[in-house]
């Protein structure tokens, strides 16, 4: 069962703000911070120690929203595990933890500091917003009591939640959302009991918001689209980039268009993990976007969007590949690894040409026309239909045209961020067993292509010109969420491995610094 949260109070306030005069556009902005990280330690510090850390990033959030607000900014996002960094236990983070209540209270913290204990960045957050006209959207720890009646009570007492928090443009919290997917070594916090929809209303849209992994699961992502019918999505991330599929700027930009929504996205900046790719995404193209794996700064992006986007034509996204009679290339498939999963590849041998590759249900056919076919780079055409089992579980079904790393076919699915080759067209389409498919166009030192490309009704990914920069990758990446939990015991053992190896690996680039 899902929990529909709409506070009554910012119900009542939007009814009434809507009614003087709603905006046909705002401007948006999201920052991508380079996070102050607490020492390693699993030893709690004390609450004077925590805070201290918390405002040397708020100082630096502060100038952020300053400089959104004078530059127009409606609205600014900031990002996951934004204010205190990450690496902790259930006891270390605990010092950062602040009670965060239900905004049907409708508190403004900035006028009422005491009213709800010790809550000192709530405090300040919601004077940032008040003192600059601004909507403030940031990531905090909430922690909420709890008892031995309680049969899912953590033995210590308490649940503790990675939690998103906006504040209006007169200070007001407007929104609390508990992340609901937490990543594997989030071990710190727990997940609420059932999956939190949150929206709010404002005088330039509806909004919703969510979390990181979240983005990759049916709820509350999915739900907060179809059944609350949101304008624009606020995203706070931690995103650690996965070529060919699973950067940032990439996967974000391609959800707001298979979804047809605004989409803000404010990562945190962390190359040494690979961490960074904000952008402020419409439903057909990306408005403004950053990918910076070469310093250390962070950065401000403003873009202004549409209140209520046009949703884009319904597509069926199995028509046209249904119509296509798959065809026989002559070329000997074989087999390749992206992220863990076996795909079927063929090789694009000619500077033009149609190529069909299937897997199990799923066939993905492709026609191109490259500027000129180069003897030092390989392209390949793969098909993936299956359940990915290794950071979460998700059903996947992925038609991609992919630049192999090396001319050794081996190598194809291999993570690449540079390419020379150029296409003049491209048409990519599946027949895909899910309307939830999510387009992507990457380019050479991980690039969009605003504007270069569409999707047909009857489910094509094609270009509309030349494409500008040389290609890393032309993908559709359909989600059956219906089919996550298929399973089968032969399985569960490789999963365990795989998962636990990640694990540490991740654990040991955690801990790493500058």
């Amino acid at each position: 069962m899902i929990r529909s949260y709409f506070p009554k109070c910012v119900a009542l306030f939007a009814f009434f703000v809507l009614s003087v005069g709603a905006l046909d556009t705002f401007i948006g902005a999201v920052y991508e911070h380079a996070v102050v990280l607490p020492n390693s330690t699993e030893t709690p510090v004390s609450k004077e120690e925590a805070l201290l850390l918390m405002n040397k990033n708020i100082d630096v959030l502060e100038e952020a929203v300053k400089l959104a607000a004078k530059q127009g900014a409606h609205m600014i996002v900031t990002p996951e595990d934004g204010i205190y960094g990450w690496v902790f236990t259930r006891e270390s983070i605990y010092p950062y933890l602040e009670d965060i209540p239900d905004p049907e209270v409708n508190w403004i913290p900035c006028r009422d500091p005491q009213r709800f204990g010790y809550t000192p960045v709530q405090v300040r957050l919601s004077c940032l917003a008040k003192d600059n006209s601004i909507y403030v959207v940031a990531n905090i720890g909430d922690k909420k009591p709890c008892n031995a009646s309680d049969p899912q009570c953590p033995p210590d007492g308490r649940y503790q939640y990675n939690t998103d928090v906006v504040f209006d443009s007169q200070g007001r919290l407007v929104a609390r959302y508990h992340k609901q997917n937490l990543f594997m070594v989030e071990n710190q916090f727990n997940a609420p009991k059932e999956p939190e929809i949150v929206t709010f209303n404002t005088t330039f849209g509806r909004f919703g918001i969510f979390t990181c992994f979240d983005i990759l699961f049916h709820d509350p992502a999915v739900t907060l689209v179809k059944d609350f019918y949101v304008d624009t999505i606020l995203f706070p991330t931690a995103w650690m980039n996965v070529l060919p599929h699973l950067s940032a700027i990439e996967f974000h930009s391609a959800w707001a268009m298979g979804m047809g929504v605004n989409f803000l996205a404010s990562n945190t900046h962390y190359p040494s993990m690979r961490m960074t790719g904000s952008g402020i995404y419409a439903p057909n193209s990306a408005r403004a976007f950053h990918y910076d794996m070469k310093t250390k700064e962070g950065k401000l992006l403003l873009s202004q969007l549409d209140s209520h986007p046009r949703h884009p034509v319904v597509v069926n996204w199995t028509s046209y590949a249904s119509s296509v009679e798959a065809l026989s290339t002559g070329n000997q498939e074989f087999k390749g690894i992206i992220f863990f999963d076996e795909y079927t590849f063929v090789e694009l041998k000619g500077v033009m040409g149609n190529y069909t590759v299937c897997q199990k249900d799923l066939c993905c056919h492709l026609n191109y026309k490259m500027s000129e076919k180069r003897s030092d780079e390989v392209y390949a055409l793969g098909a993936f239909d299956g359940l990915h089992t290794v950071e979460g579980r998700y059903y996947l079904q992925i038609c991609t045209l992919v630049k192999c790393k090396t001319t050794d076919l081996n190598t194809c699915g291999d993570s690449v961020e540079t390419a020379s080759t150029r296409f003049e067209m491209f048409s990519l389409s599946g027949t895909f067993g899910t309307q939830y498919v999510f387009p992507e166009v990457l380019l050479s030192e991980i690039q969009l292509a605003p504007g270069e490309f569409q999707v047909s009704s009857d489910g094509r990914l094609f270009s509309l010109k030349p494409i500008s920069g040389p290609v890393l990758t032309v993908t559709l990446f359909g989600r059956l969420y219906e089919k996550d939990r298929a399973s089968n015991a032969s399985s569960n053992l490789i999963e365990q491995a795989l998962r636990i190896m990640l694990a540490v690996i991740i654990s040991i680039v955690y801990s790493l610094r500058w």
